[in-house]
């Protein structure tokens, strides 16, 4: 999904912007799904893929949501980072190149592994029984 930066500012907030086009990061202990435990989808917020099943969401304490798997390993793109001097690897959405956070491999969960990703990188949609 390609838009020019114009259309990324029309279809996204301010902070959504900053996070998703800008690779900026919400302040710990404050995004919107930090502590939210219904069952359903998250999704990307720039293009609505699907990214994140509730079932795989743990409470790591980091203050951001973190998962232990993607819905999808197709949905994600991991990219190595090494900005402000750490070694971290970037979580990027594959289809719209958003940035949705980084992935750190120190879960507790079988898997191994801790996705901390920003809320407002991320749509919530639940689950319908």
């Amino acid at each position: 999904m390609q838009l020019s930066e114009e259309m990324w500012r029309e279809k996204l907030t301010p902070e959504q912007y900053r996070v998703l086009r800008h690779k900026g990061t919400e302040a710990p202990f404050t995004g919107e799904f930090y502590l939210h435990h219904e069952d359903g989808m998250y999704h990307c917020a720039g293009c609505d893929a699907p990214l994140f099943a509730s079932g795989s969401k743990f409470d790591s304490g980091c203050g951001w949501p973190s998962f232990d798997e993607v819905a999808d390993s197709e949905v994600i793109q991991l990219i190595e980072d090494t900005s402000l001097g750490m070694h971290r690897t970037e979580v990027v959405c594959a289809s719209c190149g958003g940035h949705l956070g980084h992935l750190f491999q120190d879960g507790p969960t079988q898997t191994g592994n801790r996705f901390c990703i920003n809320s407002t990188a991320l749509n919530f949609s639940k689950k319908h029984v």
